[in-house]
C-alpha cells in the first residue's frame, strides 16, 4: 500500500514505501514531543467550535485519504481540543498526566500487537512480573493474583463477583443469583465511596438495595461503629455480610478509610475485605504517605489504576486478588480453542484470561513496566509527595485568604474550597465553568456538606508551585467578576425604583 495517496494494489495495508513511513511517523512522534514540550504555552481545555463539531458528522470516506492528509486533520479537529490533562492546571477529576515514556511505550505495544488473553509469551510474562511487584508492594502472598483491566470500576466489578462466587460457592455461575443464601448477601461501603461499587452489585445479579451505606465521619472516613452496628443487625436479621469497600483516596476529598480497622471487623465478621484505592493505593510508593495505608496487606482484593497517580497513560487499571484460587474459579472458562499445551505457542497452564471477562486484551503492561523500571518506586512516590506538597500549599492559601473558604480536610491531593459570597453556590458553578472556558485552570466541582465546592485534584507531575497560585488568583478575580455583575442589575434596579417614588 502507498501511504502518500492511500491506493492499493494488494489487501496489505502496511507501507510499500518504508522510508516515507518512516519520515512519516518521525513527523508525527515529533508533532507529540512538540505538544508535550509546550503544554504550558496553551490553554488547559478548549472548547469544540461548531465546525469541528460538524467534521465529525461526516460519513465513511469509500477511498482512503492517504495517511498525511488524516494527520493533517487529527491535528486541526483532535488534537487541540482533548481533555487537557495533560496539562499542568488540569485539576478536575483525578487524571494522570501521562508521560512520554509511556506514550512510546504504547507505540511499541501497538507495534507488537499482542493479545495479553493467554498462550505462551513475552507479554504475558511482563504483566506477570509486575503482578509480583505489586505482591511485593502491598505485602500479599504468593497466592494472590492480579490483572489489567481499564481502570477501577471494573476492577471493583471484578472484586465484587469473586467475593460473591466465594460466598455462595461454584454452583452461582451456572445457576445465578436464585437461591435463599444468595438474595440475604449484603454489602458495606462509605457515603464517601465511588458510585461504581453501587454499579458492581447491580452488574453482580445482586442490586442496589443489598448494599448499605455508612456514614462517614467529619473526617470523611468511614464511621467504624456504624459499619459494625449495620452488619451486626443484618446478620440479628438472618442476613449476609460478605463484603465490605473500604475507600483509599475517597473521589471528593481524598479521605482514607481506617483501612486495619475495617479488616479486623470483616475477619470477626466472616466478610469479604476490599479496598477501592483507585489513586489512593499508591500511596503504597510513597515513604511519607505509605503509612496512611496500614492495613491494605489485609485486603483480600484491592482495586486501583496506574493511570492515575502512576502517570502512566489511559488506560491501565488494576485488581489485585488475595485468593487466586477463587479469583480463577470466577473467570475461568475452558473451550476447545484454549486447550493448553504441553509446549508451543499454547503452553502455559494460567491464562490472564482465567482471572476476567476479557479474552481480548491490549498489551497495557507494557507502558506500566516501562513506567515502573524507567522511574523506579522511589520516583512514583516522588510525584505522590510532589502532588501532596501542592495540595497543602493550596490549602495554606486559602486558608489565608479571607476571600475563600476551605471545605474538607485535606488528607493527599485533593483540595476543596469556595468563593465565600452570597449565593456561594451559583457563582461557584459560575467561577469553574469560567476558568475552564478560559484555559487558565481546569478544576472540577463536588458537594461537601450540602456546599458546592471547587475541587482541585492535583495529579499532574508536571504542575508546579506557580500554576496553585495561578490558579487561587483565578479564583479570586473571576469570582469578584461574578459578585460585582450580579450586584449591579440589582443596585440600578433600586435606584430607579428610589427615583420614581
Amino acid at each position: 500500500m502507498t501511504i502518500a495517496d492511500g491506493s492499493a494494489s494488494t489487501a496489505d495495508l502496511d507501507p510499500a514505501d518504508w522510508a516515507q513511513a518512516r519520515a512519516q511517523g518521525h513527523k508525527m512522534l515529533d508533532s507529540m514531543m512538540d505538544f508535550i514540550e509546550n503544554v504550558r504555552d496553551r490553554p488547559v481545555w478548549e472548547p469544540m467550535p461548531p465546525e469541528v463539531r460538524a467534521h465529525f458528522r461526516e460519513t465513511l470516506p469509500d477511498a482512503g485519504q492517504g495517511l498525511d492528509a488524516v494527520f493533517e486533520e487529527f491535528s486541526t479537529f483532535i488534537q487541540p481540543y482533548s481533555t487537557g490533562n495533560v496539562h499542568p492546571r488540569f485539576m478536575g477529576w483525578v487524571h494522570g498526566g501521562g508521560t512520554v515514556t509511556g506514550m512510546l511505550a504504547e507505540m511499541l505495544a501497538a507495534g507488537l500487537n499482542a493479545n495479553l488473553g493467554g498462550r505462551d509469551h513475552a507479554p504475558i510474562a511482563v504483566e506477570q512480573q509486575i503482578v509480583q511487584w505489586l505482591r511485593d508492594r502491598f505485602g500479599l502472598p504468593d497466592a494472590a493474583s492480579g490483572l489489567f483491566v481499564t481502570g477501577s470500576s471494573m476492577a471493583n466489578q471484578i472484586a465484587v463477583w469473586v467475593a460473591r462466587n466465594k460466598a455462595l460457592g461454584p454452583d452461582v455461575r451456572e445457576n445465578g443469583v436464585t437461591t435463599e443464601r444468595g438474595l440475604a448477601l449484603r454489602a458495606y461501603t462509605s457515603a464517601a465511596a465511588h458510585c461504581c461499587v453501587a454499579q458492581a452489585m447491580d452488574l453482580a445479579g445482586l442490586g442496589t438495595a443489598a448494599l448499605r451505606i455508612i456514614p462517614v465521619d467529619d473526617s470523611h472516613r468511614m464511621d467504624l461503629r456504624a459499619l459494625q452496628q449495620a452488619m451486626e443487625t443484618d446478620r440479628r436479621e438472618g442476613l449476609v455480610p460478605f463484603f465490605v469497600a473500604a475507600t483509599a483516596g475517597t473521589v471528593d476529598v481524598g479521605a482514607i478509610d481506617d483501612l486495619d480497622a475495617v479488616a479486623t471487623i470483616c475477619r470477626a465478621q466472616n466478610a469479604w475485605f476490599h479496598v477501592d484505592g483507585a489513586f489512593g493505593a499508591l500511596a503504597a510508593f510513597s515513604e511519607s504517605k505509605a503509612s496512611l495505608l496500614a492495613g491494605i496487606e489485609r485486603a483480600d482484593s484491592i482495586a486501583f489504576d496506574f493511570h492515575k497517580w502512576g502517570q502512566v497513560p489511559y488506560d491501565a487499571g488494576f485488581v489485585m486478588v488475595r485468593d487466586g484460587a477463587a479469583h480463577r474459579a470466577t473467570f475461568s472458562a475452558p473451550a476447545n480453542y484454549l486447550g493448553r499445551a504441553s509446549r508451543g505457542l499454547a503452553g502455559g497452564d494460567i491464562w490472564p484470561c482465567d482471572f476476567g471477562p476479557d479474552l481480548s486484551r491490549g498489551f497495557r503492561a507494557l507502558k506500566t513496566w516501562f513506567t515502573l523500571k524507567t522511574y523506579g518506586a522511589t520516583g512514583l512516590g516522588a510525584v505522590v509527595d510532589h502532588t501532596c506538597r501542592l495540595a497543602s500549599h493550596l490549602q495554606g492559601l486559602i486558608e489565608s485568604t479571607p476571600q475563600l473558604e476551605l471545605l474538607a480536610p485535606v488528607a493527599l491531593n485533593i483540595v476543596c474550597f469556595r468563593y465565600i459570597c452570597a449565593d456561594a453556590d451559583r457563582v461557584n458553578a459560575e467561577i469553574v465553568m469560567s476558568l475552564q472556558e478560559s484555559g487558565i485552570a481546569a478544576p472540577s466541582t463536588t458537594r461537601v456538606g450540602g456546599k458546592l465546592a471547587i475541587r482541585a485534584a492535583i495529579m499532574n507531575h508536571r504542575t508546579r508551585l506557580e500554576d496553585v497560585d495561578a490558579l487561587v488568583q483565578a479564583v479570586i478575580m473571576l469570582g469578584s467578576a461574578e459578585v460585582e455583575r450580579r450586584v449591579a442589575p440589582t443596585v440600578e434596579a433600586t435606584r430607579i425604583l428610589a427615583e420614581a417614588s
